[in-house]
């Protein structure tokens, strides 16, 4: 039985914050109202899909390239899995990859055949939320009857009864208002706050028009002995969606010590020095029509926040909470693992004010 209507703001629409979006519809009333902000233009954070801007028809997945059911997560998780392999969402990996480490005991390897933004669209769509793109948060502080808490962009600000932030622990630590200060006062979890770090890598996206021939034997590849590249991937033939009359797309990743290494130089030199480490490895290269750099600042997490809790709660009443891979792995079933337990967190300390004798849901199998 609904209460009162409680009023949730997710900052970040990764797949974490998709997927804790949809948990909340899932678990919490109809009438609960769940807002999305994200400074991006569109969904997806590390689990982008880009489009060729020549041809929209010619997509490539520039952060997260396959997923990975591993032993550990087989039984809590196969149910998740059957669901996504059912809608389409999902895809088993069956094209070659060079130089990897996939046989791991036990563990299964899967693909998004439309994208990997398109898994974060899933819970998007099941979360039916209130999505604002370009709506960069700058400040969480509290309104002035200290109940709510205020979410400022540069231009306008909202009241939310909970805020959980999906968003990188560092940009979390950059924002203003009261967050600091409520920080302070736990120097505990300051601490393991400040300690979390993430690699840093580039990744280059080359579209090329139908027709083009990309006689390679594997649809991606590790290197192991290249200064700047570390993997490459067909994106099509990765995906098992490669047809004769569409374009094709090759993704570059590089290592993260080139990533670090060059994290604040100009973007199109940076391209310019990939490219050609990439025409040295795969010396046939067709000229793509179009070229998509990104420079991925966060790209994984190094050191995750110590035990991995899977979320924070920095204030209770009104409720702030920090998710996301920071807390867990840089995994699918990480950011899951993230995702619910911000739920249980929500549920536990809103329950008294707005929620009443919601039944538990098996969101976790």
């Amino acid at each position: 039985m609904l209460k009162n209507m409680a009023k949730i703001l997710l900052v970040g629409s990764g797949i974490t914050g998709a997927a804790t979006a949809a948990y909340l519809r899932m678990q919490l009333p109809e009438r609960t109202s769940i807002h999305i902000w994200d400074k991006a233009r569109g969904a997806g954070g590390r689990m982008s899909t880009t489009r060729c801007p020549e041809d929209g028809s010619i997509t490539v997945d520039l952060g997260a390239q396959y997923f990975t059911l591993t032993k550990e997560y087989e039984q809590r998780r196969r149910g998740v899995y059957n669901e996504l392999l059912e809608c389409g969402v999902l895809a088993k990996l069956v094209g070659e990859i060079e130089g990897s480490d996939l046989n791991q005991p036990g563990s299964q390897h899967f693909v998004t055949p439309q994208g990997s933004s398109s898994l974060v669209k899933f819970y998007l769509d099941q979360a039916n939320a209130t999505i604002k793109y370009q709506e960069p948060v700058s400040e969480i502080s509290f309104d002035e009857t200290g109940e709510k808490v205020e979410v400022s962009t540069p231009m306008r600000f909202e009241n939310f009864d909970a805020v959980i932030l999906t968003i990188p622990v560092p940009q979390v630590l950059q924002l203003k208002g009261l967050l600091p200060t409520l920080i302070d006062n736990l120097p505990d979890v300051k601490k393991k706050l400040q300690n979390v770090s993430y690699s840093s890598r580039y990744a280059l996206g080359l579209f090329f028009p139908p027709k083009t021939q990309l006689n390679y034997s594997w649809c991606a590849k590790y290197i192991s002995d290249n200064p700047c590249l570390r993997y490459i991937a067909i994106d099509q033939n990765k995906r098992g969606v490669n047809k004769a009359d569409q374009g094709m797309s090759i993704v570059l990743h590089t290592s993260v010590p080139f990533g670090l290494a060059h994290l604040e130089e100009d973007l199109n030199s940076v391209t310019d020095e990939i490219l050609g480490h990439a025409r040295n490895i795969l010396p046939q290269l067709p000229k793509p029509i179009s070229i998509k750099p990104q420079r991925w600042r966060y790209s994984q997490v190094h050191q995750p926040y110590e035990d991995q809790p899977g979320c924070v709660i920095i204030h209770t009443n009104p409720l702030i909470i920090l998710a996301g891979d920071g807390f867990t792995t840089s995994t699918f079933d990480g950011c899951l693992d993230s995702a619910h337990a911000a739920v249980a967190a929500v549920r536990h300390n809103l329950s008294a004010h707005f929620i009443d004798n919601t039944p538990d849901f098996p969101g976790n199998n």
